[in-house]
């Protein structure tokens, strides 16, 4: 018997710090390599901005304010991980109302120990870091959604 296609609803945040850089996740997932908005899955029972803020407190530590919708896809993406599944992911921008206390790399994939530990019992471990405003565009991310979003707000803002 096969399953029925199914939608996964992801929401993202971009956040652009006052030194107009733009935060990124690196994450190492089941043996890739991924840099990517900080965000995740719609859980049931929940709203797309108070998903975002789930996600950026588990993430980082971090309270942060949805303010504008930025996108949402409107184009066939499948998950590269569920071929079954059909990824529709919403894109807000974020404002940060705390310093960020997690810890933040200057180069991609730089994962420490504690999260080298983190990825040997689950199979998943991230990072952030911020992208100078020059250096970021659609090749800085890896995931085809990001990359419409990354040249959408770098020709737009």
């Amino acid at each position: 018997m096969s399953s029925l296609p199914t939608f996964n609803l992801r929401v993202y945040g971009l956040l652009i710090n006052d030194n107009k850089q733009v935060l990124v996740s690196d994450e190492y997932i089941r043996g890739h390599y991924y840099t990517k908005f900080p965000g995740g899955g719609l859980e049931f029972g929940e709203g797309t901005r108070d998903c975002l803020k789930r996600e950026f407190k588990e993430e980082m530590d971090l309270d942060v304010e949805v303010t504008d919708h930025l996108y949402t896809t409107d184009f066939f993406q499948m998950s590269a991980f569920t071929p079954e599944h059909q990824i529709i992911s919403i894109y807000y921008f974020v404002k940060a109302l705390e310093p960020i206390k997690a810890p933040l790399r200057d180069k991609p994939f730089a994962f420490d120990e504690r999260e080298l530990k983190i990825y040997a019992e689950t199979k998943e471990c991230e990072t952030f870091r911020f992208i100078p405003w020059e250096d970021f565009n659609e090749t800085a991310v890896t995931l085809p959604i990001d990359k419409v979003v990354a040249k959408l707000v770098k020709e737009n803002y």
